[in-house]
């Protein structure tokens, strides 16, 4: 049986909205109330439109952000609770890739103190292990002790990207978030990004969460995959049944947007009407029923519950109760 990682369980992610003392506060609602689970070894990913709750759930799992309400169990120990320095012990084993490599990086800071930090901080290794493994980290990533005394400025997108994956491997953690670690790079670079962080996985064993709105990405290094949509998840499932056969309605036209693979090939465009309803007064319902061609009066009034399939294929959707 295949050994559960993390477990989130009805995990939300409300941030306030200040108005005034005289006014009632209000609230926008990122993360509503979602459900999943993370097998060890596997990439999981995040897909959605752009405010959909996607980097917020990552950034919550590793407490940057305090969970609203919900738990984070992460190798059975519910990592909400815990105290900020019980939390410290858990922080050698949870890393993150951000998505913009420039900002993630202190600019006055060279390759070398970055990457020491970490192993500084948790009190790894003397001084030559630390710089030994400063320099095989680097080389792993297809940098070089060369490098070492550079400052992030020295250095191209898709360099400072690999010096970000070099900081949050560095520790051999379990489990890394990438929030949309090859958005900002060159096409031609994120192919040798993503390959980077297959290897990674490969030689250290790690397990990702993978966030990214890049479909044809998602496809190429994930086994599982959940679709978000305000706030909530709506369908999860392994990657290839996902493409294959999306049930949701909003799965639907995601999928239907992925460029076409060959000049032959015939696909219908989705087109869905309207915008992305406010996070902060959602739609009651089903958040989608707006924007679905299939809502019906039930869907206006009764949120949707997860529906699975023999395989493993779930989804939130009143057409599949």
């Amino acid at each position: 049986m295949s050994e559960v990682l993390l477990e989130v369980k009805g995990l939300k992610q409300h941030y306030s909205i200040d108005q005034g003392w005289l006014k009632e506060k209000k609230y926008v609602k990122a993360v509503d109330g979602i459900d999943f689970k993370v097998i060890k070894g596997e990439t999981f990913s995040l897909v959605g439109e752009s405010g959909c709750g996607k980097s917020s759930t990552g950034r919550t799992i590793l407490r940057l952000n305090e969970a609203t309400d919900g738990e984070i169990i992460f190798e059975g120990q519910n990592i909400v609770e815990l105290s900020y320095r019980k939390m410290r012990k858990f922080r050698k084993k949870m890393q993150m890739i951000f998505q913009d490599p420039f900002a993630s990086l202190n600019p006055k800071k060279t390759v070398r103190q970055i990457l020491m930090e970490p192993l500084r901080v948790h009190n790894y290794y003397s001084a030559e292990e630390r710089l030994n493994k400063v320099i095989k980290i680097l080389e792993i990533v297809g940098l070089s002790q060369y490098h070492l005394d550079r400052y992030p400025h020295e250095f191209s997108g898709g360099q400072r990207q690999r010096i970000g994956i070099a900081k949050a491997a560095i520790l051999n953690p379990e489990l890394i978030i990438a929030d949309e670690p090859v958005s900002a790079l060159d096409v031609s670079i994120q192919s040798q990004v993503i390959n980077l962080l297959l290897k990674l996985q490969e030689e250290l064993g790690l397990t990702y969460i993978f966030i990214s709105h890049d479909l044809g990405v998602v496809r190429h290094i994930s086994d599982r995959v959940a679709v978000m949509y305000l706030g909530k998840i709506v369908e999860i499932s392994n990657t290839e049944e996902l493409y294959n056969n999306p049930l949701h309605p909003y799965t639907k036209a995601l999928m239907s947007s992925v460029p076409i693979d060959h000049p032959e090939e015939v696909k219908e465009r989705i087109i869905l009407t309207g915008d992305v309803p406010n996070a902060v007064n959602p739609p009651s319902g089903c958040a989608f029923h707006p924007r679905c061609p299939f809502a019906m009066d039930i869907c206006k009034n009764v949120n949707p519950v997860p529906t699975e399939n023999p395989n493993g294929h779930t989804v939130s959707c009143h057409l599949y109760e």
